[in-house]
């Protein structure tokens, strides 16, 4: 019945079910985009380390408008020898790594690449980072014993250098006057939205390697030290740990305080999160506005529906039909119809994120649970907006309702 009331009054349903159909668009639109920006930059964040602690000269979250910044430049940077008074000493830690960067000029015979991040790195950097090679193998342990010059190349760097990422396996690049060569290809990461780490426009070296040709205590360098806890351990814990062991090799006294930042990848996550709570629950109001407008449109043609099946409904009435199953005629009729105006809707999400998964760094993904929650929503607007045609329609005397022509 349904379908057949589409069917002859096409004008009047295609102009009723726009309104369900922008409203769907706008909602689900609105929470596949912003979820799908969320995945993304929270995939990114937790690239940098989950359970991990960046130990730095630098607070990542700022230290407050009135905290002078000359305290941050004069304290001391991280140094490679702390990365082992840690270990001896932390109970908390599962890993330990110590990371040093410059960006330089690489070059293979005529050709140049100028800001390539050269990244000085230690032992159980990859057990704290994923990375995943795609041509060829990491730097294995004697590599990082002995500082042999080796290093694994980033995915574009390769690809630009030498056309296709495989062909640079085995050959050599040079940088400040080194030369060393490529063992492996990193797989391509695509652009990152919290800054960190650049694997597709990096070489990765040992830091014995690193050490070799730049000077790891220079104004140019950025180190720092990661510290990946246990499984299970609070970060909390780890922290006061930590503190307390920094403390220890900094040879700091009870009254000095700290001249090192313990900074919790974790706590952006979170922050991060209560960010998009807000981005959705505005998108969200706006978008449930223009869906409101709809479900007054398909209210309005239920009262039209009712109007013209008054004399079927006093019928059906007088040959035994249920109040309950007039209500549950017109209920499920209008539910029908808001899931159309939802379907429509959705199809034009999915149009919508074919096209801009061409433009935006990130691909955007609807979700299962999205559109469960379309079509619920759907089900939920169509009940509501049918209740009250509903309600007159199982009400109807059946004597008057036979004599009243449509």
């Amino acid at each position: 019945m349904s379908l057949q009331e589409l069917s002859n009054n096409k004008l009047r349903s295609a102009l009723s079910l726009i309104g369900i159909c922008i409203g769907i668009f706008c909602i689900i639109g609105v929470l596949t985009t912003v979820n799908s920006l969320e995945h993304k930059i929270q995939t990114d964040i937790q690239s940098l380390g989950s359970n991990t602690i960046y130990i730095d000269k630098w607070e990542y979250a700022g230290g407050g408008d009135d905290y002078p910044w000359w305290k941050y430049i004069n304290r001391p940077t991280p140094k490679y020898e702390e990365v082992k008074f840690i270990k001896e000493k932390s109970s908390l830690a599962k890993h330990v790594c110590y990371f040093n960067s410059i960006n330089a000029n690489v070059s293979y015979e005529n050709f140049q690449i100028n800001n390539v991040g050269i990244y000085g790195v230690s032992e159980e950097f990859s057990a704290i980072q994923t990375i995943e090679i795609a041509f060829g193998r990491y730097l294995n342990e004697t590599e990082f014993l002995r500082g042999n010059p080796v290093t694994v190349m980033g995915y574009e760097i390769a690809e630009e250098l030498f056309g296709k990422p495989e062909r640079a396996l085995d050959k050599s690049v040079s940088f400040n006057g080194k030369k060393v060569k490529i063992i492996g290809v990193i797989k391509k990461q695509g652009q990152s939205f919290v800054g960190g780490y650049d694997y597709d426009h990096c070489i990765i070296l040992t830091y014995r390697m690193y050490a070799s040709v730049y000077d790891v205590n220079s104004d140019q360098s950025q180190p720092f030290i990661m510290v990946n806890g246990l499984d299970g351990v609070p970060t909390k814990a780890l922290i006061d740990e930590l503190e307390g062991i920094m403390r220890q090799a900094r040879r700091l006294s009870p009254k000095e305080e700290d001249n090192f930042a313990l900074n919790d990848i974790n706590l952006f996550s979170q922050q991060v999160s209560g960010f998009f709570g807000t981005v959705d629950l505005g998108g969200g109001i706006i978008a449930v506005l223009s869906l409101v407008v709809g479900a007054f449109g398909v209210a309005n043609i239920m009262f039209v529906t009712v109007r013209e099946r008054t004399s079927q409904i006093g019928l059906k009435k007088a040959i035994g039909a249920k109040r309950r199953t007039i209500l549950l005629e017109f209920l499920l009729e209008s539910a029908f119809l808001c899931i159309i105006g939802g379907l429509i809707g959705l199809l034009l999400v999915w149009v919508l994120a074919l096209i801009l998964g061409t433009v935006l760094p990130f691909p955007i993904i609807i979700s299962i649970t999205i559109i469960g929650f379309a079509l619920g929503l759907c089900i939920l607007l169509g009940i509501l907006s049918g209740i009250i045609p509903a309600f007159i329609a199982a009400k109807m005397n059946p004597v008057v309702a036979i004599r009243t022509q449509a």
